[in-house]
């Protein structure tokens, strides 16, 4: 699933003009369930990975993650921490759906949002589904 989120993320991006490369994308969530702190076997690491391996910038927003702890698997991320909510990005990823990020107000940012766990169900031309 983390390379298809990865082809729409480019497929959005191109949409505004923006190539993946040195592109900002804000990864929402970390954990591997909704409003939980455990991120073992998380595929947001996954898809962190591959967004960076194409050239993208990433940071991550996770209420219940505040800073990566070490892990076998993805220690190089071990001590990221989590970033706030902003516009300061070109793309946001829904990645965990956290009953949190349904308070926030996700379209005021005026960001184009991949969402991949249906969080939105508003119809705006700032949200994609994967």
């Amino acid at each position: 699933m983390p390379d298809f989120v990865v082809q729409r993320a480019m497929e959005v991006l191109n949409e505004f003009g923006k190539p993946l490369k040195r592109a900002r994308i804000l990864v929402l969530g970390l954990a591997y369930k909704a409003n939980v702190d455990d991120d073992r076997e998380s595929p947001s690491y996954h898809l962190l990975e591959k967004l960076e391996h194409r050239g993208a910038i990433v940071s991550y927003n996770d209420p219940f993650i505040p800073v990566i702890r070490p892990s076998r698997e993805f220690s190089k991320y071990a001590g990221r921490k989590s970033v706030p909510l902003s516009n300061a990005f070109d793309l946001i990823i829904v990645s965990t759906a956290h009953d949190e990020y349904r308070k926030v107000g996700l379209l005021g940012f005026n960001t184009p949002i991949l969402d991949t766990r249906n969080l939105l169900r508003e119809k705006n031309s700032l949200v994609f589904q994967a």
